[in-house]
Order: structure tokens, then sequence, then C-alpha cells
């Protein structure tokens, strides 16, 4: 076994020969020559450091070789407390830089909520006015129609109707953005809220050939939740479902208890998405198809506001999907805690 090189401070010294010819204390010739020698005493098994090869050749002597060991620290002591002090500097500017980053982030967004919001308003005066005159005209309070005109007018109203919904997601989206989604909480029996749910949804089922079920335990605790937002989230899920899902397909909200909660999903045997597509669904304005001649509409708010809400009510979203096969978005709702009365 070869023997070991004690540690001594010239161990800590790098490059010690080209250190000393610098200060003058040896010529490059006598470096070449202690490098010569440290390497023959290392071919016959003896470890030989620079600083003993010098000594044992009568190029050094120990003080001096001790003076220019100590004055080498010194100087790698000071270029590492510099190095540190230049390190924590930038290490503050990265860091001063980020808060700006951020800064200015949280004032785009807010100009972002600020201004969808104000848009949203404005659309809103006027659309109400359209779709109120288009009622009127296709109830004939304005005069008779011909089943043409009529079917014309229809038309027109569901295309309110989805104008309408999109505006109104606008400005739930730009509260949201704001931290001005406000919940207000209370028992909700899921029996009343899902029926009228489910009613509105089943024509759109039968439009595309989609069959429409729901699987509700019977006599579900109420849930603690906001009965208005939470009938949003299980609308815009089901129809999502319903718009991705091909005619023949199947769409379930199935709804579960399990201990100290209600589990919310809601399946379709539909197109699926790609495992490494999950997390942009929930990406507000973005649409994983983004082509010009996409198949499937909508601004891509949905299921952005559908995450915000569900964790508005302190739950998550979870989504399970496999390609062609169909998807299950599921969240829990703890249960309403029953109210206590004091007796007097």
């Amino acid at each position: 076994m070869n023997e070991q090189v004690p540690i001594t401070p010239e161990v800590l010294v790098p490059r010690l020969g080209d250190q000393l010819v610098e200060m003058g204390l040896l010529t490059q010739e006598q470096l070449k020559q202690a490098l010569k020698y440290q390497a023959g005493q290392g071919q016959l098994g003896k470890p030989c450091l620079i600083g003993q090869a010098l000594m044992e050749l009568g190029f050094l002597d120990r003080a001096v070789l001790d003076r220019a060991i100590t004055e080498q620290i010194i100087r790698l002591r000071s270029a590492l407390v510099k190095a540190n002090h230049n390190l924590e500097e930038r290490v503050q500017q990265r860091t001063a830089d980020l808060q700006e980053a951020l800064r200015q982030l949280s004032q785009l967004n807010q100009l972002k909520g600020n201004f969808i919001a104000n848009i949203s308003h404005e659309l809103r005066t006027p659309l109400t006015h359209v779709r109120g005159y288009l009622e009127l005209l296709h109830t004939e309070a304005l005069g008779e129609l011909n089943d043409d005109q009529k079917k014309s007018l229809e038309v027109s109203l569901r295309s309110t109707g989805r104008l309408q919904n999109l505006i109104d997601d606008l400005i739930l989206f730009s509260l949201a953005s704001r931290g001005e989604l406000s919940l207000q909480l209370k028992p909700v029996d899921l029996n009343q809220l899902i029926s009228p749910i489910m009613t509105r949804s089943n024509p759109k089922a039968v439009d595309r050939g989609i069959v429409l079920n729901l699987e509700l335990e019977s006599s579900l605790p109420p849930v603690q939740a906001d009965d208005e937002k939470l009938g949003w989230v299980l609308s815009q899920l089901l129809d999502n479902a319903i718009k991705f899902t091909p005619t023949g397909g199947v769409v379930i909200l199935r709804v579960l208890r399990n201990e100290n909660m209600v589990m919310l999903n809601i399946c379709d045997t539909g197109i699926g998405i790609a495992p490494e597509k999950i997390k942009e669904i929930f990406e507000p304005f973005h649409q994983l198809d983004g082509s010009a001649t996409r198949r499937y509409g909508g601004a891509g708010l949905g299921l952005a506001l559908v995450r915000q809400i569900v964790e508005a009510h302190g739950s998550l979203v979870s989504v399970v999907s496999t390609p062609d096969q169909g998807t299950t978005f599921s969240f829990p709702l703890l249960l309403a805690v029953p109210k206590t009365y004091q007796q007097e």
C-alpha cells in the first residue's frame, strides 16, 4: 500500500511552484528539476510534496517555504472573502430583481382583471338590450312572424345566450384574478341543487346523441358550499363532458358519500386528455387545440374558474384521463356542520 501524503499547509495551496517563481524565490529551471524529482520519488512509492522536493534539492529552506505558503494562504483567503462578498451582492440584486418582477406581475394581473371587468360590464349593457328586443320579436309582441323568421330569432337568441354566458364567465374570472371571489357558504342539499342542472343539461346531451346519467346516493346529508357557484361548477363540467364526448357516448354525474365528505365525479367516455396536457387545461384563455380550425369552441375560461371556485371551497380538483377512452373530474366537499343551539 502506498504511503499517504500528510496533511500540511502546503496541501491547501494550489500550484505552489508557480507562485514561488512569481515571487522570485525560484527559477523556472529549478521548478522543472523539483517536479522531475517529485515524479521520481512517486514512482519509488515515496509520495513527495513540491515543497519537500525543493528543500531536499536545497533550492529553498523551511523558513522561506513557510513564509511563501503563509502569504499564498492569506491571498487565497482574501480572494475567498471578496468572492463571497460579490456573491452576496449578486444574490441581493437577483432577489431585488425577482421582487420587482413579482410586483410588476401582480400589477399586470390587477390591470388585466380590471380591464376584463370593465369590458365585460360594457358588453353586458348593450347585449341586454339586444336580447330583450329579440325576445319581444320572438314572442310576437311586436307583430306576427312566419316560421322562418321564428327559427332565425331562435338561433339569434341561442347565440346571445352563449355570449351572455361568456360575459358572465369573464366577470367571474376578473373577480377571481383580483382575489375578490367571495363565497356564501351554507348547507346545500345536493338533491335539490343537481336536479335542475341535469334538467338543463339533458337536452344538450340528447342533441349530441349522448346518454346522460345521474348516480346519486339517497339521503345524502347537506354539504358546506356556495350553492350558486357549486351549481355553476357542475354545469360547466357537465357541459365540457358533453362537448368532448362523441355521439353514442355516456356522461355520468356520480355523487357518493365518503365518511365526513361527499365526492362528486363527472365521468365521460369522450376523447380524453394526454397526460402531459392535463396541467394545461386549467390555464385561463388556453385551448389544447389552438389552431384556427379547431373543432371545439370556447374561451378557455371554464376549467380555470372551476379550479378557482373548488379551491375557494377548500378542496382540490383531480383529473384522471385516457386518450380516446374518457375523462373523470373529481372533487370532495365537506359535510355541513349541524347547527347547535344553546338552551337559555
